[in-house]
């Protein structure tokens, strides 16, 4: 095969445009520190980074959704911590009116702050956290006491926290307020004023209930509360891994692609200084 001047000219120029189209590469690598900048690039990389970013986009949005869920666990913690000091109040005024000595109007001082402990009571069943009823299930439009009554929506406010995985994140009402506490608490001033006092003592066991029901309802919120967090945890440590994971498939070493560059510089100045001497004078240089 005969090996021409214009053979060695169009091989000397196609190397020189590879040589050029790796140094851009390494140098896009260097400057961006990604392994590719194009899909086209490396397909693989490029398919496996939408994966990896889908998965990071997932956790982080199970992360938002639990600080919803926080939100109202930790609002609605706060209101029955003081729905129980309320009613241990009511408890102790109920026992300070049980004593025989207490007369008419002392008694009724008594009534008077169990009426304001009351009205306390309900703000803390109406309580709003950005607008949402918290303790009346999914209608959080409307309060649970309103007309004198308690009435609350039994449905559970649940939020997905990880695929597959539901938790409720409201209290339950009815647990909380329901079984007649507030009548019973009605019941208790209206003994007050009516100087009932077999009725006052035995208001106290009753009192105990509307306690002991707010306790239950506050220690199974402490448990999903417990629950959350470990989710949390969870989702933490997943994000740690597909952010590595996603990085390893993407960034570039930069050491290596530092080498690659120099590597590659030395290489390209040596294709020009040995093309310089393939290309032979022409016949025009002569002439000159």
């Amino acid at each position: 095969m005969r090996i021409t001047q214009s053979m060695l000219s169009n091989n000397m120029l196609r190397n020189l445009s590879n040589s050029y189209a790796k140094l851009d590469t390494y140098m896009n690598q260097v400057s961006t520190g990604k392994k590719i900048n194009r899909p086209s690039d490396d397909p693989v990389i490029a398919m496996k980074g939408i994966n990896y970013r889908s998965q990071v986009s997932e956790v982080d949005q199970y992360l938002r959704n639990t600080n919803e869920v926080h939100n109202w666990m930790d609002n609605s913690d706060a209101a029955l911590d003081k729905a129980t000091q309320t009613m241990q109040k009511l408890r102790e005024l109920a026992v300070q009116a049980s004593n025989g000595t207490y007369d008419e109007e002392e008694r009724e001082n008594i009534k008077k702050e169990a009426e304001q402990l009351k009205e306390h009571l309900i703000d803390i069943a109406n309580t709003q956290v950005n607008g949402k009823y918290i303790f009346n299930g999914t209608n959080t439009t409307e309060p649970p006491y309103a007309d004198g009554n308690f009435t609350a929506n039994l449905d559970k406010v649940s939020i997905e926290v990880a695929a597959g995985t539901k938790l409720q994140a409201n209290v339950n009402g009815e647990d909380v307020f329901g079984n007649d506490l507030f009548a019973n608490i009605d019941t208790f001033i209206n003994q007050l004023g009516e100087g009932d006092q077999a009725g006052i003592e035995s208001s106290i066991e009753t009192l105990d209930g509307g306690i002991n029901q707010i306790i239950n309802a506050r220690a199974d919120l402490g448990a999903r509360m417990n629950r959350l967090e470990l989710v949390e945890n969870r989702l933490s440590e997943q994000k740690i891994i597909a952010t590595s994971t996603m990085a390893e498939n993407e960034n570039v070493d930069y050491e290596e692609a530092i080498t690659n560059l120099i590597t590659q510089e030395s290489l390209h100045r040596a294709a020009l200084s040995a093309g310089s001497r393939i290309i032979q004078p022409s016949l025009v240089d002569f002439l000159q």
